[in-house]
């Protein structure tokens, strides 16, 4: 018995230094994403940002356009701001991409994006909308820190300006990477991006967020049901918990 549990213990002394180097081998920590969505502005916003520029290459079959409602625009709001003249309300949020033509021009067909967020994550999606990088030993110009060798440009980088990855040797002569954005004043002002770092955090945020919502927009609802449920439970049995305690203790001196 003794040398059957000193042996799990010596399994388990192996598996865990490995598992750590498995996770950090996968690669850069992530940032946590400021992901809330109760904060409607903040979803269309993103929503915005995903329709003018992910809805070129990447569709979401699973999310239609009059589900915009419920972050609170109005039909004609979509119609106007989020559609084609051709598109109708009640439609999936298609590319008009083929995609043979895509497998040609990119290598492979852009993903769909309605579930992406499930999939990856918040935190990933917000790292990789960041990380882009120049990167001039790919056929786009451009790497990513988050999805090493993606295959995608970097189509917001006149926001975000150029990134380079740096290479530095730590104390044992180690090649290291180190993401550096490039100082302003050192790019023209187009290279430089049209929005500030923080600014850009700020849309990419934004577009985590609607991400996230896209993924599942029944949670928004379903949160909103959660604290009405609590408030009414709060409200109903406070008053029965207070008589049950006061005609509990009514003999008791």
């Amino acid at each position: 018995m003794n040398k059957t549990i000193r042996q799990l213990i010596a399994a388990v002394a192996l598996v865990v230094p490995a598992a750590g180097a498995f996770a950090s081998a996968a690669g850069p920590a992530l940032e946590k994403a400021p992901i809330n969505v109760q904060d409607t502005e903040s979803l269309q916003r993103g929503a915005q940002i995903f329709v003018n520029n992910c809805l070129s290459c990447h569709s979401a079959s699973a999310m239609r356009y009059n589900r915009l409602t419920e972050i609170g625009l109005t039909e004609d709001q979509i119609k106007g701001n989020l559609m084609l003249a051709t598109d109708k309300i009640g439609e999936q949020m298609n590319v008009a991409m083929d995609k043979k033509d895509a497998k040609v021009w990119f290598g492979a067909v852009p993903p769909d994006l309605s579930v992406i967020a499930r999939s990856r994550g918040a935190d990933y999606l917000y790292g990789y909308l960041r990380g882009f990088y120049r990167d001039e030993s790919r056929p786009t110009g451009w790497n990513n820190l988050v999805f090493d060798k993606v295959g995608m440009p970097h189509i917001l980088w006149n926001w975000q300006g150029e990134q380079v990855l740096e290479t530095v040797k730590n104390a044992e002569g180690h090649e290291e990477h180190q993401l550096k954005l490039v100082k302003a004043g050192t790019l023209t002002k187009l290279e430089n991006g049209k929005a500030n770092t923080a600014e850009f955090d700020k849309r990419m945020a934004d577009l985590t967020n609607f991400m996230v919502y896209m993924a599942e927009p029944m949670q928004v609802k379903r949160q909103q049901i959660g604290y009405m449920v609590l408030l009414f439970l709060s409200l109903l049995l406070l008053p029965l918990a207070y008589f049950l305690k006061k005609e509990y203790w009514k003999d008791v001196h």
